[in-house]
């Protein structure tokens, strides 16, 4: 740990300049420095290399982890869209809704109402009620197939 210590002042400015510079905000430019650092617990033989190739090490994993974080978002993202454009709801009274939600189990008419009236999107639900954004978009299905059926009955 001691030797990450050292490798890590002596790149400390190079590695936050490249990190901000690729990143969209400080706070995720710093998230990408930290997850570099983590990784380089495991790599062993990186202080056996030149300098050079230890920065440029750090220089592709930061770069991979701001890849795979956007890839995500992106089809966390995609997904949000995929359950906006399926479901186009029928014209009812705020009323009739309400009662519609009551029908519902409480997580799926809470998360009905945070993604619908409040304009949430499934990361931002999962955050605010504790559980993964995925299981969020399950509910939020289940959710929306259960309205669906409803108002089929209702017609």
């Amino acid at each position: 740990m001691e030797y990450l210590d050292e490798l890590y002042e002596d790149l400390k400015s190079d590695l936050i300049r490249f990190a901000y510079s690729i990143a969209d905000q400080k706070q995720e430019g710093d998230d990408l420095v930290q997850d570099a650092l983590e990784k380089a617990f495991y790599q062993k033989e990186l202080l056996s290399w030149p300098r050079y190739k230890q920065k440029a090490w750090f220089y592709r994993v930061m770069k991979n982890q701001l890849i795979d974080s956007k890839r995500k978002s992106k089809r966390e993202v995609e997904l949000d869209e995929f359950y906006e454009q399926n479901w186009v709801m029928p014209p009812v009274t705020s009323i009739e809704m309400v009662e519609m939600l009551k029908r519902l189990p409480k997580i799926q008419s809470d998360i009905v109402f945070k993604r619908y009236w409040i304009g949430l999107n499934s990361k931002e639900i999962a955050s605010k009620i504790g559980i993964s954004a995925s299981t969020v978009r399950y509910h939020l299905s289940l959710a929306i197939q259960t309205l669906r059926d409803y108002f089929e009955e209702e017609l």
